[in-house]
């Protein structure tokens, strides 16, 4: 199986991904981002006019990897997927979020298209939860748990061990009627 292409805008992405994740917010300069992507300032400016329209473009590269995992689960149960998708596997993935998530703070930098983008990642996962589970108090008490965990994991605080959480899924699931 050949790889995906990866194309110019996933590399600037890629690059101001990275600087998020090394130096935060303040770190990030047009020409820094050009350089770790390895284009010219005016090859970012094709695909980015701004440092604005890097954030939304990466804002964008998150809600869009939400909706694959949310349309997944809505296949497969809600219920198990946002709990094991609450975990973040990916240490770079969840530096890249926590570092979007700061940029979130007190910046005029981030539209409120991308501000809506990242609380899809919210929004759009306790939608689901609430569509999957009848009742309305249980579907708050899993999204409060992943929730939990997500943000846990986002900041690099310790989460239980792998088989308390998968007790605590195997107790929602009953819970929520399996779903």
């Amino acid at each position: 199986m050949t790889q995906p292409r990866i194309t110019t805008r996933d590399r600037i992405l890629n690059a101001l991904q990275r600087i998020l994740v090394d130096e935060g917010r303040s770190g990030v300069t047009l020409e820094k981002v050009a350089a770790e992507a390895g284009v010219s300032k005016g090859g970012l400016l094709y695909h980015f006019k701004s440092k604005a329209d890097l954030y939304d473009g990466l804002a964008r590269r998150f809600r869009g990897l939400e909706e694959e995992r949310l349309a997944e689960a809505r296949r497969t149960g809600v219920v198990e997927a946002f709990i094991r998708a609450s975990q973040l596997e990916s240490e770079e993935s969840e530096a890249a979020l926590w570092a979007l998530f700061t940029a979130l703070r007190g910046t005029e930098e981030l539209s409120e298209q991308a501000k809506d983008d990242l609380m899809f990642i919210f929004d759009g996962w306790s939608e689901a939860l609430h569509e999957a589970i009848d009742d309305p108090v249980t579907a708050e008490i899993v999204r409060l748990v992943g929730d939990g965990l997500f943000l846990s994991a986002l900041s690099g605080l310790p989460l239980p061990r792998r088989r308390v959480i998968d007790g605590i899924l195997e107790r929602l699931l009953e819970e929520s009627g399996g779903r």
